[in-house]
């Protein structure tokens, strides 16, 4: 929601500015720009070999046209970038997708925790348990102590629950502190 709010402010703000350089634009470019003498002369001399007189060119002009070309480019990424956002749904979160999970499980009578649980290995079982033991955060080389598993066999338990979104891994000097995800907090 930030994005389409983000690309919303950039048309509008660019639309506002297009609207103010073609105001100013107007006036300064279309107000009658004082000839220098030389060529007022050479004006009325009818030119070197009779020909016209070459106008003299405001010197805001390449200015007002740098200006109005980035504007445009604002414009065209804020159309560009709400259309893209909404033509194209925004795709789950996995805090939504858990969220949502929590809801169906509570549906059928069970838990998140009780539903994901029945799926575990029994090792698996065992290092959840020793997480549910310790408010769901513990250092991994005491899991590995509690639950009675090798180095290891540990590190690839954690690392399995961490790839399903079940745990949560954070570096804590030599070893890591498993936190067991919210959405299986009871």
């Amino acid at each position: 929601m930030q994005k389409i709010n983000l690309f919303l402010i950039l048309l509008i703000t660019s639309l506002i500015s297009l609207a103010i350089l073609m105001v100013v634009g107007l006036y300064v470019l279309a107000s009658p720009y004082p000839s220098s003498w030389f060529n007022d002369m050479w004006g009325h001399m009818g030119g070197m070999m009779g020909g016209s007189t070459v106008p003299a060119q405001n010197p805001a002009l390449p200015y007002f046209t740098v200006l109005f070309v980035v504007l445009v480019g604002v414009a065209v990424v804020g159309v560009v970038g709400l259309v893209y956002f909404f033509m194209f749904p925004q795709i789950k979160t996995p805090e939504q997708a858990t969220s949502s999970q929590e809801l169906s499980a509570g549906k059928n009578g069970a838990t998140a925790y009780e539903a994901i649980v029945k799926t575990l290995t029994d090792e698996e079982r065992s290092v959840i348990q020793v997480l549910k033991a310790h408010d769901g955060k513990y250092l991994q080389k005491y899991i590995r102590k509690e639950a009675g598993l090798s180095r290891l066999k540990t590190h690839r338990i954690v690392a399995r629950l961490a790839d399903r979104g079940i745990v949560s891994l954070k570096k804590f000097g030599n070893t890591n502190e498993v936190v067991l995800s919210d959405w299986l907090r009871n």
